[in-house]
């Protein structure tokens, strides 16, 4: 197993919060993401199965089915756009647009200085106030194309 030795005494003792060992898989998710480089790796979430004792297309069904787990390498910063119908009637298009100039990156992909990966996103639970964008898990309501910018042009 490759995980790091940290990681697995996290889990060791993360399990013993839970009824069932596998209870712990999403959190499990989020740590290595967060610690391995932003993106879990195939051989993480091999690694992640052994430990939970599945089967890798289960962890990989897990990992698959929520939007912020990514399976590719991502930029420092990832911008997820909702393209649900409330932020779609609201201007998700232009505010897309707009992040896509700002960063460089185009959708579903990595600006070229590796500093920003810009996705779309099923309904974030934001709809009252649409359209919306989570940068690095921090939401941004109400957007326009001068709020994007101005949100976007601060980071760093």
């Amino acid at each position: 197993m490759a995980l790091p030795p940290q990681l697995i005494a996290e889990f060791d003792e993360l399990v013993t919060h839970y009824p069932e060992r596998r209870a712990a898989l999403i959190m499990a998710l989020h740590r290595c993401q967060d610690e391995l480089g932003g993106w879990l790796a195939p051989e993480t979430l091999e690694d992640l199965a052994a430990y939970f004792h599945l089967e890798p297309v289960e962890v990989y069904g897990v990992a698959s089915f929520y939007p912020m787990f990514q399976l590719r390498p991502v930029g420092k910063h990832v911008v997820s756009v909702c393209h649900n119908i409330s932020c779609e009637l609201r201007g998700a298009r232009e505010v897309l647009a707009k992040v896509c100039q700002v960063t460089g990156a185009p959708v579903h992909g990595t600006s070229p200085d590796g500093k920003f990966s810009v996705h779309t996103v099923e309904c974030q639970g934001a709809c009252a106030n649409a359209p919306m964008l989570d940068l690095d898990g921090h939401y941004h309501e109400d957007l326009d194309a001068a709020k994007v910018e101005r949100i976007l042009g601060g980071v760093s």
